[in-house]
């Protein structure tokens, strides 16, 4: 794959079509990391709004355990995002060509990670159940974040309940009859179709994604986790490479 077209995908420099590129393949990823996740821990480690409501559930049943594993949940995604922020913000001040790979590649680093805790997860699972459930919640926030501010808030890839509702609005906007409206009217009701293009183009991939990673961990176990973390360094060698030349060289002179 050649070395420019990789740089696209993180590349400070945004377009449409490189935000789509990468937003299809980062909702693949979290669609295999939250579908293959389910099948460790049994828990949806994207979906906030079922672990809020799991939350109130809880609290008002008395199941203290369960609350505070929704709280650290909550906490973990929430921290995720705040840990993609700083590294972007940081990457934007210093005029590192990294700015967008860094979360990515922490996302990669976490997700190995995963992979490993997964081989004690049997044998010790009190303590490394939280720790799992808490570190997948954590990359879940850690991508969301990175995603919504590389592409100003029009693309999410870690939940699909936005998205389903974009497209129907979408679809109900290219169903809608104008009788009697004007072409050139403000009130003329016009479906954005690249819009939902890319919307379409994300739930496809988050299903996709969702189906190789549940296969992928009831054949493999823990290791599928391996080639979603092959996938996010291919993303990041690039931009990071760049970053470690250009320092190289300054220290030179």
């Amino acid at each position: 794959m050649p070395i420019n077209y990789l740089r696209t995908f993180t590349s400070p420099t945004r377009s449409d079509s490189s935000n789509r590129r990468l937003g299809c393949a980062l909702a693949f990823v979290a669609g295999a990391a939250n579908a293959g996740g389910f099948l460790a821990v049994g828990q949806y480690t994207s979906h906030m709004s079922g672990i809020v409501s799991s939350f109130a559930d809880n609290l008002i049943l008395g199941q203290v355990a369960l609350v505070a594993s929704a709280a650290g949940s909550v906490a973990a995604f929430l921290l995720g995002a705040a840990s993609s922020a700083i590294l972007i913000n940081w990457g934007r001040q210093h005029g590192v060509q990294s700015v967008y790979a860094t979360p990515l590649l922490l996302e990669a680093i976490l997700l190995l990670c995963f992979g490993l805790l997964g081989a004690n997860l049997e044998t010790h699972r009190v303590f490394y159940m939280p720790l799992t459930v808490a570190l997948l919640c954590f990359v879940m926030g850690l991508q969301n974040a990175m995603i919504t501010k590389i592409s100003k808030a029009e693309i999410r890839t870690t939940h699909v309940t936005g998205l389903v509702t974009d497209i129907g609005i979408e679809l109900g906007k290219s169903l809608y009859w104008n009788r009697g409206m004007p072409l050139t009217s403000s009130q003329y009701v016009r479906a954005d179709r690249r819009k939902l293009a890319l919307l379409t183009s994300l739930l496809c991939s988050f299903l996709a994604g969702g189906v190789a990673g549940a296969f992928g961990f009831k054949q493999f176990g823990f290791i599928a986790t391996v080639p979603l973390a092959a996938v996010l360094l291919v993303f990041t060698g690039v931009p990071v490479g760049d970053d470690l030349t250009t320092l190289r060289r300054r220290r030179r002179l």
